[in-house]
């Protein structure tokens, strides 16, 4: 057993940052020679020397057999997984290389229809057929839960013949189904359970958070280490356990995803990361459930505001408590606008808008002060109305953009709409063949009942509501509509203000 205390890839790195020599070799700027003058400013002039290629003391991300090798090893015994690769483009890479190594060409996976758009990629390039199971929908908090066992059970009953199962654990407000139930119904069919467990890299370091994916019985799981934990933005992990995927066949789809020029910086966080998480993590994650549990009581406190708790319902079995969800549609006003609010006038950011509440993300970077500054926002943004012509708290960091007063009428505090998702008729064609499909563009009332050529979403969380192959129903346009007449991000779509669509040519 290695020692978690090591960080051989990041050990290496820093050898050969300080290391003096004549660099003939990319990239250009040869250790911040080249650099603008500017970016140097803004980032200094460390972070370029160590921006370095794979070197022969740098092992290589592909054929990993050094220091590399070594850093993977130490992640997968800290996660509890027997395989870990680390991912330079992020958990996106993993998700799709998973679908690629278990699916080919016409193969069928089951997975639930509130996934991220990334796994519509990978479904494009394996050619794999979905198979959608509509996840569990919380009505009073406009929130999709995670798939049933039961669903699950159901959906490889009438398939068989399906190749994989792929389930979303945590969803991105921290909602956790019964993924050990759904494990072994998967493992009846002797296929393996993929999880996009991008938000749930930190489960496997405390007894108060849920079960971490490996435990429960995943067969691989993909984690944002950047998301929850303390790397670099993009820098991800795949972890694999058992034998039920094939790993040369992985390691030939992670080749068709990941750069053949990775950062090296973004490994190196990787290596930190672990052995941060592994040494101190149960410390690390106490003092952050702890503040997420500050913040908890202290919000839900507030008239009008009301916090996401565990509901014992389908598809909601366990709540991951350092995510916090806060319905904000009770003062009559969108989570869009209170986003607005919160970010340009009160100095703090929220992780997703949705129509009807914010979800926060509190981890361990977050401070005692981050989350006094969290309260006091959120009770200012309750007591508008009262408050309109009060000045602002003064803050040092320029958080009210400096002005004197509340300015809260902008954006318009309309009602909250509730939108629940729109239903998903089985698409006609597979993801790959309208992705390839010839295409034409037609005003958007015209699109109804059209098969779609973009993959549309409103980011975040990313959730596909139409992708390529499925039917554009009226509910569904809709739906889009009223998100992006809320003050929500519309992305995939060539028109952003949605009077026009890309459909497969009929």
């Amino acid at each position: 057993m290695n020692s978690q205390t090591n960080t051989p890839l990041l050990d290496a790195l820093r050898d050969r940052t300080n290391h003096h020599h004549s660099p003939f070799y990319a990239p250009g700027h040869k250790g911040g020679q080249g650099i603008s003058g500017r970016l140097v400013e803004l980032l200094g002039p460390q972070v370029f020397r160590s921006d370095l290629p794979e070197l022969p003391e740098l092992d290589n991300l592909f054929n990993p057999e050094g220091v590399i090798a070594e850093a993977q090893n130490l992640a997968a015994e800290a996660f509890g997984a027997e395989h870990t690769w680390f991912l330079a483009n992020g958990s996106t890479c993993g998700i799709v290389a998973a679908i690629v190594a278990t699916c080919g060409p016409g193969d069928k996976i089951i997975l639930p229809r509130n996934i991220h758009q990334s796994v519509i990629s990978g479904l494009i390039l394996s050619g794999a057929i979905p198979i959608f199971v509509n996840p569990e929908y919380n009505s009073d908090w406009d929130i999709a839960n995670c798939i049933t066992p039961e669903a699950t059970a159901a959906a490889l009953t009438q398939h068989p013949d399906a190749k994989a199962v792929m389930v979303l654990y945590p969803t991105y407000h921290g909602v956790c189904g019964d993924l050990r139930a759904i494990a072994k119904i998967t493992h009846q069919y002797n296929i393996p359970l993929l999880v996009d467990e991008a938000h749930g890299a930190h489960f496997n370091f405390h007894p108060n958070l849920p079960e971490s994916a490996l435990s429960a019985g995943a067969d691989l799981t993909v984690q944002s280490i950047h998301k929850t934990l303390g790397a670099m933005t993009q820098a991800s992990m795949l972890h694999v356990k058992g034998s039920r995927v094939d790993i040369p066949k992985l390691n030939r789809a992670l080749q068709l995803v990941q750069s053949t020029s990775p950062s090296y910086i973004l490994l190196a966080s990787l290596d930190s990361a672990r052995q941060q998480i592994a040494l101190d993590g149960e410390q690390l994650m106490s003092k952050t459930l702890l503040l997420a549990e500050k913040a908890r009581s202290a919000i839900s406190k507030i008239p009008g505001l009301s916090v996401l708790e565990t509901l014992n319902t389908p598809g909601f079995v366990d709540l991951d408590r350092t995510r916090l969800t806060v319905k904000v549609s009770d003062l009559g006003i969108t989570g869009f606008a209170a986003d607005e609010i919160l970010h340009s006038q009160l100095g703090v950011t929220a992780e997703l808008p949705m129509p009807q509440h914010l979800t926060f993300i509190i981890s361990l970077g977050n401070t005692e002060s981050d989350i006094d500054n969290l309260v006091k926002a959120c009770t200012l943004l309750a007591g508008r109305k009262e408050k309109e012509e009060e000045p602002l708290p003064h803050d040092s960091q320029g958080g009210n953009g400096g002005r004197k007063k509340q300015d809260f009428s902008h954006p318009p505090l309309s009602p909250s709409p509730t939108l629940p998702l729109p239903d998903f008729p089985p698409p006609p064609l597979s993801p790959r063949e309208a992705f390839f499909s010839p295409t034409e563009t037609v005003a958007a009332d015209k699109a109804v009942d059209r098969l779609s050529a973009e993959l549309i979403c409103p980011y975040p969380p990313g959730i596909p509501v139409l992708m390529p192959g499925e039917i554009i129903t009226q509910k569904a346009l809709e739906y889009l509509k009223q998100i992006h007449s809320a003050g929500g991000k519309i992305t995939g779509c060539s028109d952003t203000h949605l009077q026009s669509l890309n459909v497969v040519r009929n």
